[in-house]
Formats: structure tokens, C-alpha cells, sequence
């Protein structure tokens, strides 16, 4: 579709330094754009860019204004604005109203007239489908369990028995919501298996990504707030509880009864050791090992960055040496 700066720029309360009525009917990064195409500038390291940029127009910062060669749209957050702008421009396909022949949808469910179940869907009884939900081939939406308006499985997803999910929610291919959490309890001839008898539930806008898994609780819910992001392959336990607005990285493994708080930022490869608590406004940067809890906002890192392999044995070494040096009353 074509839109005009103007309108952009007042739709999305945005200054405007060129003619408000040139278009753009797409978004491209800075050195791929050609007229009529969308680009931003919100990472320093691709200012470089900016000067040979052939967009039809940029979202950047205004200090980055006098060397913009094209139009530009002046954001406070030119990430966000273009986020923004970029979903009108390239929509999500319309969802269109039915029920797929070879779908299996049991008597007692409700699907809503306005909602779509694809091809070998299995939708169980006493499901609710809210109105214009997409259910994707393959998907699984077990007994009992209810998915908010608008919300969107693609292909294969799984939605647990009796599982709660909130409106505009994504689930990306193989997302599993609401299976088992890891319970066992150890007993002198192997290990017990311990009924996971909570649910789970997910506020408004939550994204989960491609298979990801988020269990159901032991005795009381899993329940993951309203804005949470969750990239692919990242597992939250049972019984744990993410506030609202927090952002989890691919490959993050959360630990049974963890809690952790709003607008968290939680990078890649992340454990969390279990029944923990993170506070509001915690950046855990990525391959950090959480082991205990941390109250309050901050900056927080495990992980020793990549170095060649020599340097890296002789550092081992070291701490190593450190280690026995405590051990035997020599130096701290």
C-alpha cells in the first residue's frame, strides 16, 4: 500500500523535514532502499549508511538530521516509530472466516463465526475461540482451554487443557503452552511423578516464539503478564510468573517457581536457577548464570566474553591457582 509522509507523520505525531506528499509503500534497510522505500537509523554503527541512502525517506533521531540526504520522519524512538509505521505499510493477511474440512472440532467448543481453524487443527471440548483468532494447520487447542480476540497460531502450535490466553497474542510454529512442568519427586527406587494439576495464563499481547514451551503449574498457575515477549527456544517452568512487558532471548531456560519482574531484559542463552526472584527493570546480559535473586533494577553479567584459546588457558589456570591459594590460608 502507499502512504503518504504527511499522514504518517501526523498519525504517528512525528516531525516531518520534506514533502508531506511524497509516498512510500515499503520499509528496506538503509543501503538496500530505493525511492519509495521506508528505511531508519537507530543503531550508531550504520550512520555511515546514511549519507548514500536512496530511500524515499528515513526514520531517525534529530541529531542525525543534517546528514540525511532524503526525507526524514523525526522520532524520539526511531526503532519504535518504525515498528510502527512498518506494520501499517506490510499488514498481517486479513483473517479469513471458517473452518478447514479436514479441522476436527469437537461438539462442545465455541469457535467464533468471524474466527479461522486451518487444515488438521484439533480444537477439544469446551474450547473457546474468540473472535477473529487464527488457528493455524496442525494446531492443537486442548479441552477446556480459551484463546483471547485476535490472537494468531501458526502452524503446529499447542495449547494445553484448560490453559487461559489473552487478546492479540502470537505463537509462532511448534509453541507449546500449558504441557506438564518437569515434576518428579525422588523417592529410594527412582522418582515419583507429581501431578501438575495448575494451568497457565497469558495476559494481552504476549508473543511466544517457535518452539518455545511455557509448562502449566504444580498446584497454582504459570502465568506470563500482559506484553511479554518470548523469543524461539526458550523454556519457562512451572509455577514461574513473568511481569508485564518483559523481554526473554532465544535459547533463556527459566527454573520452576522463578519470578521475575516488568520490563526485564533477559539476553540470550540466560539460566535461571529455580525458585528465584528478579525485580523490575533487571538487564541480565547474555549466557549469565542467575543463581540468586536480584531485587533491584540494574545491569547484571556472568558469562566470560570469547577469547583465543591460549589466553583462555592461562586464564582457567589462574583462577584455578586463585582457587588453591584460599583453600590453603594464602592470599585472598
Amino acid at each position: 500500500m502507499a502512504i503518504t509522509l504527511g499522514e504518517l507523520a501526523v498519525r504517528f505525531g512525528l516531525e516531518l523535514a520534506g514533502d508531506p506528499d511524497a509516498t512510500v509503500t515499503g520499509v528496506a534497510t538503509l543501503q538496500a532502499a530505493l525511492p519509495g522505500t521506508l528505511a531508519f537509523l537507530a543503531n550508531p554503527r550504520y550512520r555511515r549508511q546514511l549519507a548514500a541512502t536512496r530511500a524515499g525517506a528515513v526514520v531517525l533521531a534529530r541529531d542525525a538530521l543534517a546528514e540525511c540526504p532524503v526525507a526524514a520522519l523525526i522520532a524520539a524512538n526511531p526503532y519504535a516509530a518504525f515498528a510502527r509505521i512498518a506494520a501499517v505499510l506490510h499488514p498481517e493477511p486479513p483473517v479469513v472466516p471458517g473452518i478447514a474440512p479436514s479441522a476436527s472440532v469437537d461438539p462442545g467448543a465455541v469457535v467464533d463465526g468471524s474466527a479461522a481453524v486451518g487444515p488438521g487443527a484439533v480444537i477439544g471440548p469446551g474450547a473457546v475461540i474468540g473472535a477473529r483468532v487464527a488457528i493455524g494447520p496442525g494446531c492443537v487447542v486442548e479441552a477446556g482451554a480459551r484463546i483471547g480476540d485476535d490472537s494468531r497460531l501458526q502452524a503446529n502450535v499447542t495449547i494445553g487443557r484448560g490453559a487461559v490466553i489473552g487478546r492479540r497474542c502470537v505463537f509462532k510454529p511448534g509453541a507449546v503452552v500449558g504441557s506438564d512442568g518437569f515434576g518428579f519427586a525422588r523417592d529410594e527406587d527412582g522418582y515419583v511423578k507429581v501431578p501438575q494439576l495448575g494451568g497457565v495464563r497469558l495476559g494481552d499481547d504476549v508473543e511466544v516464539g517457535a518452539n518455545t514451551t511455557v509448562d502449566r503449574g504444580t498446584l497454582e498457575d504459570t502465568v506470563v503478564e500482559d506484553g511479554v515477549k518470548l523469543d524461539n527456544l526458550v523454556q519457562v517452568g512451572h509455577n514461574c510468573r513473568i511481569g508485564a512487558h518483559t523481554v526473554l532471548a532465544g535459547c533463556v531456560g527459566v527454573s520452576g517457581s522463578t519470578v521475575i519482574g516488568r520490563r526485564c531484559m533477559i539476553g540470550g542463552a540466560v539460566g535461571f536457577a529455580g525458585h528465584l526472584e528478579v525485580g523490575d527493570d533487571v538487564v541480565v546480559t547474555g549466557y549469565s548464570l542467575v543463581s540468586r535473586s536480584l531485587r533491584g533494577p540494574g545491569v547484571y553479567s556472568s558469562g566470560i566474553p570469547v577469547s583465543e584459546a591460549a589466553v583462555w588457558r592461562r586464564t582457567v589456570a589462574r583462577l584455578r591457582r586463585l582457587g588453591r591459594r584460599g583453600t590453603e590460608g594464602g592470599d585472598e
